[in-house]
């Protein structure tokens, strides 16, 4: 078993901007050499997530929707307390979604279902510098 890993970066426009990530991770996958294995993709901070829907325009805006019924942004946080940034929701909503997904690949290709793409989507309330460190390991 082999590893290799590669950290994305990029900037977002801020809450609920939600990006398709696939082909970036594809490129790790690529890149790597490698030809069976897993893929680990990891969201560095706290306000963000990764998770796989199919990326089209309903859902797009369905997404969102469920969050707002789910973690409200409009109701009391006590991390509002802490540093007063008013990110508390930010903070569930990560929590609830994840840091983390794991994607296995073969043939040097994400396993992947037709209308599965991997997508970011950042949860704090300004536009942010992320990084996304996809580690890989197999052979």
């Amino acid at each position: 078993m082999r590893t290799f890993c590669e950290t994305l970066e990029f900037e977002t426009k801020g809450e609920l901007d939600m990006l398709d990530i696939t082909e970036e991770v594809q490129g790790v996958v690529s890149s790597s050499g490698l030809k069976e294995g897993l893929a680990n993709v990891f969201v560095i901070g706290s306000t963000a997530a990764v998770t796989t829907i199919e990326y089209e325009p309903g859902l797009k805006k369905d997404f969102p929707a469920m969050l707002e019924r789910i973690a409200p942004k409009e109701i009391y946080y006590h991390h509002h307390e802490t540093w007063h940034d008013y990110n508390g929701h930010s903070h569930v909503r990560a929590s609830l979604i994840g840091p983390s997904l794991t994607v296995p690949f073969k043939d040097g290709r994400l396993i992947l279902g037709t209308w599965q793409q991997i997508v970011f989507i950042e949860l704090d309330v300004r536009p942010r510098h992320r990084r996304v460190h996809v580690q890989l390991l197999g052979v």
